[in-house]
């Protein structure tokens, strides 16, 4: 009697079990289609790339400042100078007593960046400037500044990586000798740096504007005939007073009558005073020169240079045409893939280690996406902005890529018009969308290619999105 009264509850158990999934659209396992969400990904959305010539622009306002000469085999010669002011120590600084100038060494400490050879020898020129750069109002990457008294030379190997050992002088003092960070130091004339500094008369000495008036500043190039190999672009920090000129001197001692040597730094400071850059590319010979002077030929590879050198626009001639084929959508995520070009890091050439990705606006002014929006003191960030915009270069894939996301997004939907997207080398530590003066690494990209087959090096736009019907 038992077991019966137990089969007969199993049979009813089943009964309703069956029963309840007749219709398994009332407890939501099927969705209606009408508005079923589907995700998907389109990776063949064509990419429109040119390279272009970059902006000139101003010097005085970077992170490091460039000087040197190179010769690459793709991108043709870079070559820059630097034009600086020297400033007083402090105001009316007094010479003292009978003062002899034992020697005067120009200190340039390196910022941190050097591209190129740093085995070849340098031969690096100092000559006095003809203007007054403190009292101009242009320093734009492609002024010339004149100059003429030869000042002194240093011919040799550049340790930019190296730490230096100096000779601290102390008034009544044993000398000290002391390490200081990786730099340059270039005997001067003393000759003239006594007649031109040392002696001048007090009121010059008195006001950093005054001596600044009376002393034009220094001109820094490379002499291209006396160095050798491919050669290379150097960086110098003028951010502080560690670059100077300094002055050794012998002055008679008041009470003793007996003579001391001292030593006082002239601070060349781009926080007090200018220091200009002047750029120049020849790009004669190369593909470069070849795609400048073709701007609406698709090439299979284009190039990127700071320094004002080159640039890309980029862009995605037929989204609009997907978007019409896709209908509403959104963009969960996107993706700007740039392959390296095979074969185009080789040493010392290294590849730009981040690019820069930015937009013009109606009025061509530069601006960040809204997927690197991060505000500013004036502005609230983007809210899709998540910092993780990407651009740095993978040494294993050899590639960049970005986080596009709201961009395209806005682009699909009409709020944004493309005005203008660029992409450009920057440095790795200081994201510039401005052109950047503080480091010279370049980039030859994949870009394009009618046929391409598995492994090509191209420019690839992924797109992550979800269907809405």
């Amino acid at each position: 009697m038992k077991f019966i009264k137990l089969d007969l509850l199993t049979l009813l158990i089943s009964l309703f079990l069956f029963a309840s999934c007749e219709n398994s659209s009332t407890i939501g396992l099927e969705v209606d289609p009408s508005i079923a969400v589907q995700g998907a990904l389109v990776d063949t959305v064509t990419i429109s790339s040119r390279t272009v010539a970059e902006d000139i622009t101003s010097t005085v306002s970077s992170a490091r400042f460039p000087m040197g000469f190179l010769k690459d085999p793709i991108f043709g010669t870079t070559e820059s100078s630097l034009a600086m002011t020297v400033n007083l120590p402090v105001d009316a600084y007094n010479f003292g007593t009978t003062p002899i100038v034992d020697s005067a060494i120009l200190v340039l400490k390196y910022g941190g960046q050097f591209y190129g050879d740093s085995t070849a020898n340098y031969s690096i020129d100092v000559h006095q400037l003809d203007v007054n750069i403190s009292r101009e109002n242009s320093f734009l990457s492609n002024r010339d500044w004149t100059y003429s008294t030869f000042l002194g030379n240093k011919t040799g190997r550049l340790k930019p990586s190296t730490a230096y050992k100096v000779t601290d002088v102390v008034a009544g003092k044993a000398d000290t000798l002391r390490t200081v960070s990786p730099q340059i130091r270039i005997p001067l004339d003393k000759t003239f740096i006594q007649e031109n500094i040392v002696n001048i008369s007090s009121e010059n000495l008195k006001y950093n504007a005054n001596f600044t008036r009376f002393f034009n500043g220094l001109h820094v190039q490379i002499n291209k005939t006396n160095s050798t190999g491919n050669g290379g672009i150097m960086f110098f920090d003028f951010g502080s007073a560690a670059s100077s000129l300094v002055l050794y001197y012998k002055k008679t001692n008041v009470s003793t009558g007996l003579k001391d040597t001292v030593s006082i730094d002239f601070p060349i400071a781009a926080n007090t005073n200018p220091v200009a850059a002047t750029i120049k590319h020849d790009y004669t010979g190369t593909q470069i020169a070849t795609q400048l002077a073709s701007p609406n030929t698709q090439f299979p590879v284009t190039y990127l240079q700071p320094l004002s050198g080159v640039r890309n626009k980029i862009s995605f001639p037929y989204l609009n045409k997907f978007a019409a084929s896709a209908g509403k959508i959104v963009v969960n995520k996107a993706e700007l893939v740039i392959d390296l070009s095979a074969g185009s890091d080789a040493i010392p050439f290294n590849a730009a280690p981040r690019l820069a990705l930015y937009r013009y606006d109606i009025a061509e002014k530069r601006e960040n996406l809204p997927d690197n929006n991060a505000g500013s003191s004036t502005s609230s960030p983007d809210p899709r902005y998540t910092g993780t915009f990407g651009g740095y270069y993978n040494v294993l894939t050899k590639q960049y890529i970005f986080n596009i996301s709201g961009y395209i997004q806005d682009l699909l939907d009409g709020k944004t018009k493309d005005y203008g997207t660029f992409l450009a080398a920057t440095p790795s530590t200081e994201f510039e969308i401005v052109p950047s003066i503080a480091t010279a690494a370049r980039s030859v990209l994949g870009s394009y290619k009618k046929n391409p087959v598995a492994g090509d090096n191209l420019m690839k736009l992924n797109i992550y999105y979800t269907k809405i019907n």
